[in-house]
């Protein structure tokens, strides 16, 4: 008896603590598998995602609990009892989900959010806020881990008597939008520093109307006003490039740069790296070659340029795939560059395509290091599309620092349908470049603008002088991309907290600086380079202070502006009064 005793407790403490492989099967209501559904082990940074027939692996201990959430979904805790778990997830119209995931069906979504964010009761403002709520039970589970950020100092407003120009580089990544919604899916706020506003609103694709003259991209404004503060306006400031149909495009000379290290061993790295890259590859054309280099230890060449009606020998050179070592994420760029360039189509798409983690860890792994070794690549014309997988130790600085410097972009990729959004949905805006090196320039009229600010953007800001030098690297455009810019504008007369005493010049007349009152607040101005060449062009727009209602401006420009206001109250913003999402301004 006292045997059974023991060996029964003995296995109670191994089912209670002993970790063992418990896979699991998740679906909607209508029986369909969930692909890309987050599984985690709360308390823990063990996650996976569930693949392709909606199926997942993990370690893990019974009596532990999995966290399961997915877009559209509501989120679920499920206690593991057994190996093998069905669970359903019930598809949901609720806050986050419905606000920012939304980005096919805005009009709709739109008119649900308004309802969502203004309860009608006391009752129901507490049941949505708590939606988005911190939740004080994940405190011991945090997805940052080692995850590194950078962001700048917020933009201040700036006088425009004494800085009457606001210039910035238009790059037009997205990472910070999915890397955000990755947090609130898993039920915690995200690190201020990993809130970047302006690829929060960029990460939309808004209705704007192509360019109907030579140029690549067309402006469009609207001077409206500012829903979270009433005494301010909003300069409204979009932006369109020109599409390319997609058997028109260029040939594309792809090399895949994918970390194998040991830290992307985990489900929703490397295997979804995998399943990312076959997806893109599935959608080439014969015209179209694929090179693969792998690092860990060093760098390796798995697959030399090979065309795309190859399509068996690529995915199979993608499968074999494996994980393990250290980080030589230098070498991998050097030996990448090398075969992009040896493969070099001239007028065709060259291109990098990093996936990783961004935990290089061998050879150049400093942000600094990495930009040197970059900016020396950029010019022999190759671009760089960085993506980035995982969680945990997710390093976000040095992806955003090799996508800015590499003349490319930047996504985030945390299930198959945001890798199906990035590499099929948008394989023009993201793979294919229609002008570079684009500079925005907006000269504010101190007769009618007493302060301005730009909402984000604060690490592509550039000196007034950087305009007109085409020497000065700045961002690129894809085909048919979508960015939209807003600037916070307090008009002359208003009293602002936000105004500071300035002595009287010196060595000028104040009064000579004051803009004239010809009913212009704003001269806009857009200087870029064909994807070919090195002179710049410029045009340039009028801003009228003629300023328009919100509600008589498209469902696309309010959302772009309800999206800026939910991203300055994730990032705590010191200009915005309310920090109560249930009281966004929609």
């Amino acid at each position: 008896m006292k045997t059974i005793i023991i060996l029964i407790f003995g296995l109670s403490v191994w089912m209670s603590f002993g970790e063992t492989e418990v896979k699991g099967f998740v679906k909607n209501n209508s029986n369909s598998p969930l692909i890309g559904v987050n599984v985690l082990v709360k308390g823990t940074t063990n996650g996976t995602i569930t693949n392709i027939d909606g199926r997942f692996s993990i370690r893990a201990s019974i009596g532990q609990t999995l966290y399961i959430s997915s877009t559209g979904y509501e989120s679920k805790e499920v206690e593991i009892t057994k190996k093998m778990l069905n669970i359903t997830l019930d598809e949901t119209l609720g806050l986050i989900d419905e606000v920012i995931v939304g980005h096919s069906q805005k009009e709709s979504i739109f008119k649900k959010a308004t309802s969502l964010f203004k309860p009608k009761t006391e009752a129901e403002t507490r049941v949505h806020y708590n939606k988005i709520k911190y939740n004080a039970s994940y405190e011991k589970y945090s997805l940052e881990a080692r995850e590194k950020y950078s962001k700048p100092t917020e933009n201040g407003f700036t006088n425009p008597m004494q800085t009457p120009y606001s210039t910035f580089s238009l790059d037009v990544d997205k990472a910070g939008y999915s890397n955000v919604r990755r947090f609130l899916n898993h039920g915690q706020k995200p690190p201020v520093d990993a809130v970047r506003v302006e690829e929060m609103i960029n990460y939309f694709d808004y209705d704007y109307k192509e360019p109907t003259d030579n140029h690549p991209i067309a402006m469009y404004t609207a001077f409206t006003d500012c829903p979270w503060n009433q005494d301010h306006k909003l300069l409204h400031v979009a932006m369109k490039a020109k599409e390319i149909e997609y058997d028109n495009l260029p040939a594309s000379n792809l090399v895949f740069l994918v970390d194998v290290s040991g830290s992307m061993s985990g489900q929703n790295k490397l295997p979804l790296v995998v399943s990312s890259l076959k997806m893109l590859v599935k959608n080439l054309r014969p015209q179209d070659k694929i090179a693969i280099v792998t690092y860990s230890g060093y760098a390796s060449i798995a697959l030399e340029s090979t065309s795309a009606s190859e399509i068996h020998k690529i995915i199979e050179s993608l499968e074999s795939l494996q994980a393990r070592g250290g980080t030589a994420g230098a070498d991998g760029i050097h030996t990448a560059y090398k075969i992009a360039e040896q493969e070099f189509i001239k007028e065709g798409n060259n291109r990098v395509v990093l996936a990783t983690d961004g935990d290089f860890n061998l050879g150049a792994n400093t942000a600094d290091d990495l930009e040197e070794l970059i900016e020396k690549k950029r010019n022999s014309g190759i671009y760089l599309s960085v993506l980035g997988y995982g969680m945990g130790n997710y390093q976000d600085h040095k992806m955003q620092t090799l996508a800015d410097k590499g003349n490319g972009n930047h996504a985030y990729i945390d299930n198959l349908q945001e890798a199906k959004k990035v590499l099929i949905n948008e394989f023009g805006c993201t793979l294919f470049t229609v002008a570079k090196d684009v500079k925005i320039q907006v000269e504010f009229n101190p007769a009618y603008v007493q302060l301005y600010r730009l909402i984000g953007y604060e690490n592509r800001m550039l000196n007034k002088e950087d305009f007109n030098n085409d020497k000065k690297d700045a961002g690129e455009v894809g085909a048919g991309h979508c960015v939209t810019a807003i600037y916070e504008v307090i008009p002359q007369g208003v009293k602002s907290e936000f105004s500071q005493s300035v002595d009287d010049l010196k060595y000028q007349e104040n009064n000579k600086t004051v803009g004239e009152k010809n009913g212009e607040i704003a001269e806009l101005k857009c200087r870029y380079k064909h994807p070919d060449e090195e002179r710049s062009i410029k045009f340039n727009k009028v801003v009228s202070k003629k300023s328009v209602s919100l509600k008589s401006l498209s469902n696309d420009v309010n959302f772009s502006i309800a999206v800026a206001e939910f991203a300055l109250i994730l990032a705590e913003s010191q200009y915005i009064t309310t920090k109560d999402l249930t009281f966004l301004h929609v």
